[in-house]
Protein backbone atom coordinates (compact mmCIF):
# COMPACT_ATOMS: atom_id res chain seq x y z
CA UNK A 1 0.00 0.00 0.00
CA UNK A 2 1.53 3.65 -0.97
CA UNK A 3 0.75 6.56 -0.82
CA UNK A 4 -2.14 8.19 -3.02
CA UNK A 5 -3.63 11.39 -4.02
CA UNK A 6 -7.65 11.36 -4.85
CA UNK A 7 -6.49 14.44 -7.17
CA UNK A 8 -5.57 14.22 -10.76
CA UNK A 9 -2.14 13.25 -11.04
CA UNK A 10 0.74 15.37 -13.34
CA UNK A 11 2.65 12.21 -14.28
CA UNK A 12 6.44 13.03 -15.11
CA UNK A 13 7.48 10.12 -18.16
CA UNK A 14 10.88 8.67 -16.97
CA UNK A 15 13.04 8.25 -20.28
CA UNK A 16 16.08 7.76 -17.96
CA UNK A 17 16.80 10.69 -15.82
CA UNK A 18 18.65 10.48 -13.09
CA UNK A 19 16.65 13.06 -10.94
CA UNK A 20 12.99 11.85 -12.65
CA UNK A 21 11.57 12.16 -9.05
CA UNK A 22 13.46 15.67 -8.34
CA UNK A 23 11.30 16.80 -11.14
CA UNK A 24 8.08 15.02 -9.70
CA UNK A 25 9.01 16.66 -6.42
CA UNK A 26 9.03 20.27 -7.67
CA UNK A 27 5.85 19.41 -9.19
CA UNK A 28 4.50 18.56 -5.41
CA UNK A 29 6.34 22.15 -4.32
CA UNK A 30 4.07 23.55 -6.92
CA UNK A 31 1.27 21.87 -4.49
CA UNK A 32 0.46 19.74 -7.38
CA UNK A 33 0.13 15.99 -7.04
CA UNK A 34 2.82 13.84 -9.41
CA UNK A 35 3.84 10.31 -9.87
CA UNK A 36 6.76 8.93 -12.12
CA UNK A 37 6.01 6.27 -14.59
CA UNK A 38 8.46 4.98 -16.82
CA UNK A 39 8.65 5.91 -20.73
CA UNK A 40 7.24 2.71 -21.32
CA UNK A 41 3.88 2.87 -19.86
CA UNK A 42 1.62 2.56 -23.29
CA UNK A 43 0.14 6.17 -23.97
CA UNK A 44 -3.66 4.04 -23.55
CA UNK A 45 -2.73 3.61 -19.58
CA UNK A 46 -1.11 6.95 -19.22
CA UNK A 47 -4.94 8.56 -20.72
CA UNK A 48 -6.60 6.16 -18.40
CA UNK A 49 -5.08 7.41 -15.20
CA UNK A 50 -7.03 10.81 -16.41
CA UNK A 51 -3.28 13.00 -15.92
CA UNK A 52 -3.82 17.05 -15.37
CA UNK A 53 -0.86 17.31 -16.93
CA UNK A 54 2.23 15.06 -18.54
CA UNK A 55 6.26 15.92 -18.00
CA UNK A 56 8.54 14.61 -20.16
CA UNK A 57 11.47 14.01 -18.26
CA UNK A 58 15.23 14.49 -19.33
CA UNK A 59 17.30 11.32 -20.16
CA UNK A 60 20.54 10.07 -21.45
CA UNK A 61 19.62 9.18 -25.03
CA UNK A 62 19.91 10.70 -28.50
CA UNK A 63 16.81 10.88 -30.26
CA UNK A 64 18.68 9.58 -33.27
CA UNK A 65 20.02 6.55 -31.19
CA UNK A 66 18.20 3.25 -32.49
CA UNK A 67 16.38 2.05 -29.74
CA UNK A 68 15.79 5.30 -28.31
CA UNK A 69 12.68 6.21 -25.59
CA UNK A 70 10.10 7.91 -28.08
CA UNK A 71 7.20 9.92 -27.68
CA UNK A 72 3.56 8.07 -28.69
CA UNK A 73 2.16 10.60 -31.36
CA UNK A 74 -1.04 9.77 -29.61
CA UNK A 75 -0.30 11.46 -26.03
CA UNK A 76 -0.35 14.64 -27.97
CA UNK A 77 -3.91 14.28 -29.65
CA UNK A 78 -5.87 13.78 -26.03
CA UNK A 79 -5.90 17.87 -24.85
CA UNK A 80 -3.31 16.76 -22.16
CA UNK A 81 -1.24 19.39 -21.61
CA UNK A 82 2.59 18.45 -22.18
CA UNK A 83 5.86 19.93 -21.05
CA UNK A 84 9.01 18.75 -22.23
CA UNK A 85 12.38 19.27 -20.60
CA UNK A 86 15.63 18.58 -21.72
CA UNK A 87 15.66 15.14 -23.85
CA UNK A 88 11.88 15.22 -22.96
CA UNK A 89 12.15 18.68 -24.97
CA UNK A 90 13.66 17.00 -27.45
CA UNK A 91 11.60 13.86 -28.11
CA UNK A 92 8.66 15.95 -27.95
CA UNK A 93 9.96 19.03 -30.51
CA UNK A 94 10.74 16.20 -33.39
CA UNK A 95 7.37 13.92 -32.56
CA UNK A 96 5.50 17.65 -33.65
CA UNK A 97 7.23 17.95 -36.52
CA UNK A 98 10.32 20.03 -35.25
CA UNK A 99 13.77 19.61 -36.11
CA UNK A 100 16.15 17.98 -33.67
CA UNK A 101 19.84 18.13 -34.62
CA UNK A 102 23.52 17.17 -33.10
CA UNK A 103 25.57 20.53 -34.46
CA UNK A 104 28.65 19.37 -32.52
CA UNK A 105 28.00 22.33 -29.98
CA UNK A 106 27.17 20.78 -26.37
CA UNK A 107 26.54 22.50 -23.16
CA UNK A 108 26.82 20.92 -19.94
CA UNK A 109 26.39 22.90 -16.68
CA UNK A 110 25.50 26.45 -15.73
CA UNK A 111 24.42 28.14 -19.28
CA UNK A 112 23.37 31.53 -20.08
CA UNK A 113 19.83 31.50 -21.08
CA UNK A 114 18.21 34.34 -23.45
CA UNK A 115 14.53 35.33 -23.63
CA UNK A 116 13.64 36.27 -26.70
CA UNK A 117 10.86 39.59 -27.23
CA UNK A 118 8.60 36.94 -26.98
CA UNK A 119 8.87 35.90 -23.81
CA UNK A 120 5.77 34.19 -23.80
CA UNK A 121 3.97 32.63 -20.25
CA UNK A 122 7.09 30.67 -18.93
CA UNK A 123 9.44 33.52 -18.90
CA UNK A 124 7.86 36.55 -18.79
CA UNK A 125 8.94 39.29 -16.53
CA UNK A 126 12.02 37.12 -16.08
CA UNK A 127 15.43 38.51 -16.69
CA UNK A 128 16.32 38.73 -20.56
CA UNK A 129 19.64 36.77 -19.46
CA UNK A 130 19.91 34.64 -16.33
CA UNK A 131 21.44 30.88 -15.62
CA UNK A 132 20.30 28.01 -16.47
CA UNK A 133 21.46 24.25 -15.75
CA UNK A 134 22.23 22.49 -19.48
CA UNK A 135 23.22 18.84 -20.39
CA UNK A 136 22.70 18.20 -24.05
CA UNK A 137 24.70 17.25 -27.12
CA UNK A 138 21.73 17.47 -29.27
CA UNK A 139 19.40 20.13 -29.60
CA UNK A 140 16.38 21.99 -31.08
CA UNK A 141 17.32 24.03 -34.11
CA UNK A 142 13.24 24.40 -36.09
CA UNK A 143 10.36 24.80 -33.38
CA UNK A 144 7.01 22.81 -34.60
CA UNK A 145 4.62 24.22 -36.30
CA UNK A 146 2.43 26.83 -34.07
CA UNK A 147 4.92 27.31 -31.40
CA UNK A 148 6.79 30.54 -30.12
CA UNK A 149 10.42 30.06 -29.37
CA UNK A 150 10.57 32.13 -26.23
CA UNK A 151 14.46 31.55 -25.80
CA UNK A 152 17.84 30.85 -26.70
CA UNK A 153 21.47 29.72 -25.91
CA UNK A 154 24.64 29.90 -27.07
CA UNK A 155 24.45 25.91 -28.50
CA UNK A 156 20.47 25.71 -28.40
CA UNK A 157 19.09 27.75 -31.15
CA UNK A 158 15.81 26.77 -29.58
CA UNK A 159 16.14 26.57 -25.62
CA UNK A 160 12.38 27.15 -25.08
CA UNK A 161 8.94 26.90 -27.05
CA UNK A 162 5.29 27.02 -26.20
CA UNK A 163 1.98 26.94 -27.87
CA UNK A 164 -0.50 28.17 -24.90
CA UNK A 165 -3.46 27.56 -26.98
CA UNK A 166 -2.61 23.63 -27.12
CA UNK A 167 -1.37 24.07 -23.91
CA UNK A 168 2.14 22.54 -24.60
CA UNK A 169 5.51 23.81 -23.80
CA UNK A 170 9.02 22.77 -23.28
CA UNK A 171 12.88 23.94 -22.02
CA UNK A 172 15.66 22.37 -23.44
CA UNK A 173 17.46 22.94 -19.44
CA UNK A 174 16.49 21.72 -15.95
CA UNK A 175 14.29 23.55 -14.41
CA UNK A 176 13.88 21.14 -11.54
CA UNK A 177 17.90 21.90 -10.62
CA UNK A 178 18.25 24.83 -7.79
CA UNK A 179 21.36 25.68 -10.46
CA UNK A 180 18.34 27.02 -12.94
CA UNK A 181 17.04 29.77 -10.08
CA UNK A 182 13.99 30.67 -12.10
CA UNK A 183 13.57 26.90 -12.56
CA UNK A 184 10.72 26.31 -10.14
CA UNK A 185 8.99 29.63 -11.37
CA UNK A 186 8.94 28.12 -15.13
CA UNK A 187 7.61 24.66 -14.10
CA UNK A 188 4.96 26.65 -12.13
CA UNK A 189 3.61 28.95 -14.47
CA UNK A 190 2.97 25.87 -16.68
CA UNK A 191 1.63 23.92 -14.15
CA UNK A 192 -0.52 26.90 -12.88
CA UNK A 193 -1.13 29.15 -16.23
CA UNK A 194 -0.94 26.87 -18.58
CA UNK A 195 -1.91 23.17 -17.75
CA UNK A 196 -4.91 25.14 -15.24
CA UNK A 197 -3.96 22.87 -12.45
CA UNK A 198 -5.25 24.23 -9.31
CA UNK A 199 -2.68 24.32 -6.12
CA UNK A 200 -4.52 22.26 -4.13
CA UNK A 201 -1.75 19.51 -2.40
CA UNK A 202 -1.04 20.31 0.68
CA UNK A 203 0.24 18.75 3.54
CA UNK A 204 -3.52 18.42 4.77
CA UNK A 205 -4.47 16.56 1.68
CA UNK A 206 -1.82 14.46 2.43
CA UNK A 207 -2.45 13.25 5.44
CA UNK A 208 -6.42 13.19 4.49
CA UNK A 209 -5.34 11.08 1.37
CA UNK A 210 -3.36 8.94 3.34
CA UNK A 211 -5.94 8.23 6.27
CA UNK A 212 -8.37 7.33 4.09
CA UNK A 213 -5.99 4.96 2.11
CA UNK A 214 -4.86 3.39 4.71
CA UNK A 215 -8.13 2.45 6.62
CA UNK A 216 -9.28 1.05 3.35
CA UNK A 217 -6.17 -0.92 2.54
CA UNK A 218 -6.47 -2.42 6.71
CA UNK A 219 -10.05 -2.71 6.81
CA UNK A 220 -10.88 -3.60 9.85
CA UNK A 221 -7.73 -5.75 10.30
CA UNK A 222 -4.63 -5.18 13.00
CA UNK A 223 -1.20 -4.17 12.02
CA UNK A 224 2.07 -3.77 13.81
CA UNK A 225 4.26 -0.95 13.12
CA UNK A 226 8.27 -1.52 13.39
CA UNK A 227 8.94 1.42 14.94
CA UNK A 228 13.10 2.55 14.32
CA UNK A 229 12.75 5.82 16.54
CA UNK A 230 13.67 7.52 13.07
CA UNK A 231 11.38 10.10 11.52
CA UNK A 232 9.44 7.96 9.40
CA UNK A 233 8.62 4.97 11.09
CA UNK A 234 7.76 7.60 13.79
CA UNK A 235 5.30 9.05 10.94
CA UNK A 236 4.30 6.29 9.67
CA UNK A 237 3.33 4.55 12.71
CA UNK A 238 0.88 8.38 13.83
CA UNK A 239 -0.58 8.64 10.61
CA UNK A 240 -1.52 4.56 10.72
CA UNK A 241 -2.78 5.59 14.43
CA UNK A 242 -4.96 8.18 13.12
CA UNK A 243 -6.35 5.53 10.48
CA UNK A 244 -6.96 2.42 12.24
CA UNK A 245 -6.65 3.60 16.17
CA UNK A 246 -5.61 0.87 19.07
CA UNK A 247 -5.28 -1.69 16.36
CA UNK A 248 -2.30 -0.56 15.86
CA UNK A 249 0.72 -1.71 17.88
CA UNK A 250 3.98 -0.19 17.64
CA UNK A 251 6.82 -2.71 18.26
CA UNK A 252 10.05 -0.78 19.35
CA UNK A 253 13.33 -3.74 18.45
CA UNK A 254 16.43 -2.93 20.88
CA UNK A 255 18.88 -4.57 18.42
CA UNK A 256 21.85 -3.06 20.14
CA UNK A 257 22.63 -1.25 17.08
CA UNK A 258 21.15 1.91 18.01
CA UNK A 259 22.98 5.24 19.74
CA UNK A 260 23.23 5.95 22.74
CA UNK A 261 19.69 7.38 24.79
CA UNK A 262 17.48 6.33 21.96
CA UNK A 263 15.64 3.46 23.39
CA UNK A 264 14.45 5.75 26.38
CA UNK A 265 14.25 8.54 23.78
CA UNK A 266 11.64 6.29 21.61
CA UNK A 267 10.09 5.00 24.64
CA UNK A 268 9.32 8.65 26.27
CA UNK A 269 8.87 11.13 24.16
CA UNK A 270 7.13 8.85 20.66
CA UNK A 271 4.13 7.23 23.18
CA UNK A 272 3.67 10.54 25.02
CA UNK A 273 2.70 12.18 21.64
CA UNK A 274 0.89 9.88 19.90
CA UNK A 275 -0.66 7.86 22.83
CA UNK A 276 0.17 4.51 20.43
CA UNK A 277 0.76 1.64 22.60
CA UNK A 278 4.51 0.35 22.30
CA UNK A 279 6.23 -3.11 23.26
CA UNK A 280 9.80 -2.99 23.31
CA UNK A 281 11.72 -6.38 22.29
CA UNK A 282 15.13 -7.02 23.70
CA UNK A 283 17.22 -8.54 20.51
CA UNK A 284 20.49 -7.43 20.97
CA UNK A 285 22.13 -10.15 21.68
CA UNK A 286 20.07 -11.91 18.74
CA UNK A 287 21.63 -9.62 15.99
CA UNK A 288 24.98 -9.76 17.86
CA UNK A 289 24.88 -13.52 16.64
CA UNK A 290 23.39 -13.19 13.44
CA UNK A 291 26.54 -10.65 12.33
CA UNK A 292 29.27 -12.38 13.75
CA UNK A 293 31.92 -12.58 11.57
CA UNK A 294 30.06 -10.45 8.42
CA UNK A 295 31.91 -7.86 6.76
CA UNK A 296 30.35 -7.56 3.78
CA UNK A 297 27.83 -4.58 4.04
CA UNK A 298 24.98 -5.45 1.69
CA UNK A 299 25.01 -8.75 3.86
CA UNK A 300 24.69 -7.14 7.33
CA UNK A 301 21.78 -4.46 5.64
CA UNK A 302 19.83 -8.13 4.67
CA UNK A 303 20.85 -10.00 7.75
CA UNK A 304 19.58 -7.03 10.01
CA UNK A 305 16.17 -6.64 8.01
CA UNK A 306 15.68 -10.61 8.25
CA UNK A 307 15.89 -10.36 11.74
CA UNK A 308 13.63 -7.50 11.99
CA UNK A 309 11.46 -8.99 10.35
CA UNK A 310 11.79 -12.16 12.33
CA UNK A 311 11.18 -10.18 15.56
CA UNK A 312 7.83 -8.72 14.15
CA UNK A 313 6.78 -11.94 13.00
CA UNK A 314 7.04 -13.03 16.96
CA UNK A 315 6.13 -9.90 18.36
CA UNK A 316 2.66 -10.39 16.17
CA UNK A 317 2.67 -14.29 17.56
CA UNK A 318 3.36 -12.78 21.37
CA UNK A 319 -0.13 -10.15 20.80
CA UNK A 320 -1.81 -12.68 19.36
CA UNK A 321 -1.84 -14.93 22.41
CA UNK A 322 -2.31 -12.30 24.61
CA UNK A 323 -5.11 -11.62 22.74
CA UNK A 324 -6.44 -15.19 22.80
CA UNK A 325 -8.41 -17.01 20.09
CA UNK A 326 -11.18 -15.18 19.97
CA UNK A 327 -8.51 -12.12 18.75
CA UNK A 328 -7.88 -10.49 15.11
CA UNK A 329 -4.83 -11.76 13.59
CA UNK A 330 -2.54 -9.65 12.88
CA UNK A 331 -2.24 -9.36 9.27
CA UNK A 332 -0.28 -6.15 8.13
CA UNK A 333 3.15 -4.21 8.90
CA UNK A 334 3.18 -0.48 8.67
CA UNK A 335 6.97 0.75 7.68
CA UNK A 336 8.46 4.40 7.14
CA UNK A 337 9.48 3.28 3.33
CA UNK A 338 10.61 6.35 1.64
CA UNK A 339 11.18 7.05 -2.21
CA UNK A 340 14.57 7.64 -1.87
CA UNK A 341 14.56 4.28 -0.09
CA UNK A 342 12.89 2.25 -3.00
CA UNK A 343 15.22 4.52 -5.69
CA UNK A 344 18.74 3.27 -3.99
CA UNK A 345 17.28 -0.66 -3.52
CA UNK A 346 16.49 -0.43 -7.37
CA UNK A 347 13.02 0.10 -7.41
CA UNK A 348 12.50 3.18 -9.20
CA UNK A 349 12.26 3.46 -12.96
CA UNK A 350 15.69 2.10 -14.36
CA UNK A 351 17.68 2.39 -11.07
CA UNK A 352 20.49 0.45 -10.04
CA UNK A 353 20.23 -1.08 -6.66
CA UNK A 354 22.79 0.77 -4.55
CA UNK A 355 22.36 -0.94 -1.62
CA UNK A 356 19.19 -2.69 -0.11
CA UNK A 357 16.82 -0.65 2.36
CA UNK A 358 16.18 -2.63 5.30
CA UNK A 359 12.39 -2.16 4.18
CA UNK A 360 12.90 -3.20 0.46
CA UNK A 361 16.08 -5.23 -0.36
CA UNK A 362 16.57 -6.72 3.07
CA UNK A 363 13.02 -8.15 3.28
CA UNK A 364 12.43 -12.19 3.33
CA UNK A 365 10.79 -14.03 0.54
CA UNK A 366 8.23 -15.46 2.58
CA UNK A 367 7.16 -12.57 4.77
CA UNK A 368 3.85 -13.57 6.63
CA UNK A 369 2.79 -10.15 6.82
CA UNK A 370 1.02 -7.47 4.10
CA UNK A 371 2.75 -4.13 3.88
CA UNK A 372 1.39 -0.64 4.45
CA UNK A 373 3.61 2.35 3.06
CA UNK A 374 1.67 5.02 3.67
CA UNK A 375 4.87 7.26 3.42
CA UNK A 376 6.37 4.95 0.23
CA UNK A 377 6.21 8.46 -2.57
CA UNK A 378 7.22 10.95 -0.29
CA UNK A 379 10.50 12.93 0.31
CA UNK A 380 12.03 13.23 3.97
CA UNK A 381 11.12 17.27 3.71
CA UNK A 382 7.65 15.81 3.21
CA UNK A 383 7.22 13.64 5.66
CA UNK A 384 8.41 16.45 8.46
CA UNK A 385 5.60 18.33 7.23
CA UNK A 386 3.16 15.47 7.85
CA UNK A 387 4.71 14.29 11.23
CA UNK A 388 4.38 18.24 12.47
CA UNK A 389 0.37 18.29 10.58
CA UNK A 390 -0.15 15.10 13.01
CA UNK A 391 0.87 16.07 16.03
CA UNK A 392 4.10 14.94 16.74
CA UNK A 393 6.80 16.91 18.40
CA UNK A 394 9.63 18.66 16.85
CA UNK A 395 12.51 16.58 18.40
CA UNK A 396 10.56 13.54 16.56
CA UNK A 397 9.94 15.30 13.42
CA UNK A 398 13.35 17.06 12.98
CA UNK A 399 15.50 14.43 14.30
CA UNK A 400 19.04 14.12 11.88
CA UNK A 401 17.76 10.52 9.99
CA UNK A 402 19.43 7.35 11.18
CA UNK A 403 19.28 4.25 8.95
CA UNK A 404 17.05 1.11 10.13
CA UNK A 405 20.60 -0.95 10.19
CA UNK A 406 21.53 1.75 12.92
CA UNK A 407 25.12 1.66 13.89
CA UNK A 408 25.68 -2.13 12.29
CA UNK A 409 26.29 -0.05 9.04
CA UNK A 410 28.62 2.82 10.47
CA UNK A 411 31.62 -0.02 11.62
CA UNK A 412 33.27 -0.94 8.27
CA UNK A 413 34.23 -4.55 9.47
CA UNK A 414 32.87 -7.01 11.72
CA UNK A 415 30.36 -6.14 14.20
CA UNK A 416 30.64 -6.42 17.95
CA UNK A 417 29.57 -5.40 21.44
CA UNK A 418 33.12 -3.70 21.92
CA UNK A 419 33.04 -1.69 18.71
CA UNK A 420 29.18 -0.77 18.91
CA UNK A 421 30.62 1.01 22.48
CA UNK A 422 33.31 2.77 20.91
CA UNK A 423 31.40 3.92 17.75
CA UNK A 424 28.43 4.82 20.39
CA UNK A 425 30.85 6.74 22.73
CA UNK A 426 31.88 8.86 19.63
CA UNK A 427 28.48 9.47 18.07
CA UNK A 428 27.29 10.72 21.15
CA UNK A 429 30.17 13.41 21.35
CA UNK A 430 29.85 14.22 18.07
CA UNK A 431 25.86 14.61 18.42
CA UNK A 432 26.44 16.58 21.71
CA UNK A 433 28.84 19.15 20.28
CA UNK A 434 26.81 19.97 17.22
CA UNK A 435 23.68 20.26 18.97
CA UNK A 436 25.78 22.54 21.62
CA UNK A 437 27.10 24.86 18.64
CA UNK A 438 23.75 24.73 17.40
CA UNK A 439 23.95 23.35 14.01
CA UNK A 440 21.70 20.77 14.22
CA UNK A 441 19.27 22.42 11.87
CA UNK A 442 22.02 23.45 9.49
CA UNK A 443 23.04 19.75 8.52
CA UNK A 444 20.78 16.89 7.30
CA UNK A 445 22.86 14.39 9.42
CA UNK A 446 26.45 13.68 10.62
CA UNK A 447 26.98 9.75 10.36
CA UNK A 448 30.29 8.98 12.04
CA UNK A 449 31.81 5.83 10.89
CA UNK A 450 34.17 3.47 12.45
CA UNK A 451 37.07 1.87 10.46
CA UNK A 452 37.10 -0.83 12.97
CA UNK A 453 39.71 -3.22 10.60
CA UNK A 454 42.04 -0.15 10.50
CA UNK A 455 44.22 1.19 12.97
CA UNK A 456 46.90 4.03 13.02
CA UNK A 457 50.15 4.76 15.14
CA UNK A 458 49.27 7.72 17.25
CA UNK A 459 50.82 9.16 20.47
CA UNK A 460 48.65 9.97 23.66
CA UNK A 461 50.74 11.27 27.14
CA UNK A 462 54.07 10.10 25.41
CA UNK A 463 52.84 6.92 24.37
CA UNK A 464 52.50 5.12 20.90
CA UNK A 465 48.90 3.68 20.38
CA UNK A 466 47.80 1.72 17.61
CA UNK A 467 43.73 2.65 17.55
CA UNK A 468 41.31 3.09 15.04
CA UNK A 469 40.12 5.98 13.13
CA UNK A 470 36.53 7.27 13.02
CA UNK A 471 35.42 9.56 10.11
CA UNK A 472 32.86 12.41 10.45
CA UNK A 473 30.35 12.38 7.37
CA UNK A 474 28.39 16.06 8.34
CA UNK A 475 26.41 16.48 4.98
CA UNK A 476 23.84 18.98 3.74
CA UNK A 477 20.79 17.92 1.77
CA UNK A 478 17.36 18.78 0.97
CA UNK A 479 15.94 14.77 0.61
CA UNK A 480 19.05 12.28 0.56
CA UNK A 481 18.84 12.21 -3.40
CA UNK A 482 22.16 14.49 -3.78
CA UNK A 483 24.13 15.84 -0.76
CA UNK A 484 27.62 17.97 -0.24
CA UNK A 485 29.10 18.03 2.67
CA UNK A 486 28.84 20.54 5.17
CA UNK A 487 31.31 23.24 6.29
CA UNK A 488 31.30 22.61 9.52
CA UNK A 489 32.92 25.89 12.00
CA UNK A 490 36.77 24.65 12.53
CA UNK A 491 36.31 25.26 15.90
CA UNK A 492 33.35 22.63 16.26
CA UNK A 493 35.65 20.53 14.53
CA UNK A 494 38.59 20.76 16.97
CA UNK A 495 36.26 20.04 20.00
CA UNK A 496 34.94 17.12 18.45
CA UNK A 497 37.98 15.58 17.36
CA UNK A 498 39.42 16.56 20.94
CA UNK A 499 36.65 15.03 22.95
CA UNK A 500 36.43 11.63 20.73
CA UNK A 501 40.33 11.04 21.23
CA UNK A 502 40.51 12.02 25.19
CA UNK A 503 37.08 10.24 25.89
CA UNK A 504 37.03 7.36 23.43
CA UNK A 505 40.38 5.39 24.50
CA UNK A 506 40.24 2.79 21.12
CA UNK A 507 40.10 6.23 19.15
CA UNK A 508 43.41 7.87 18.27
CA UNK A 509 42.50 9.68 14.60
CA UNK A 510 39.50 11.76 13.65
CA UNK A 511 38.87 12.18 9.99
CA UNK A 512 36.67 14.00 7.99
CA UNK A 513 34.43 13.11 4.76
CA UNK A 514 34.97 15.96 2.16
CA UNK A 515 32.87 13.85 -0.54
CA UNK A 516 29.50 14.43 -2.17
CA UNK A 517 26.45 12.66 -3.06
CA UNK A 518 27.20 11.61 -5.98
CA UNK A 519 30.13 9.90 -6.41
CA UNK A 520 29.62 8.62 -2.57
CA UNK A 521 26.50 7.62 -0.87
CA UNK A 522 25.55 9.29 2.30
CA UNK A 523 26.21 6.24 4.67
CA UNK A 524 29.72 4.14 3.58
CA UNK A 525 27.72 1.13 4.25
Amino acid sequence: MSATSAQRPVLVIDFGAQYAQLIARRVREAQVYSEVVPHTTPVDEILARNPAAVVLSGGPSSVYEDGAPRVDPALFQQDVPVFGICYGFQAMAQVLGGTVEHTGTREFGRTDLAVTPESGRLHEELPASHPVWMSHGDCVTRAPEGFTVTATSGGAPVAAFEDVERRLAGVQYHPEVAHSPHGQEVLRRFLHEIAGVRPQWTTASIVDDAVEAVRAHVGEGRAICGLSGGVDSAVAAALVHRAIGDRLTCVFVDHGLLRAGERAQVERDFVAATGVRLVTVDARQRFLDALAGVTDPEEKRKIIGREFIRVFEQAARDLQAEAGEQGEHIDFLVQGTLYPDVVESGGGTGAANIKSHHNVGGLPEDLQFKLVEPLRLLFKDEVRRVGLELGLPETIVHRQPFPGPGLGIRIVGEVTAERLEILRAADAIAREELTAAELDRDIWQCPVVLLADVRSVGVQGDFRTYGHPVVLRPVSSEDAMTADWTRLPYDVLERISTRITNEVREVNRVVLDVTSKPPGTIEWE
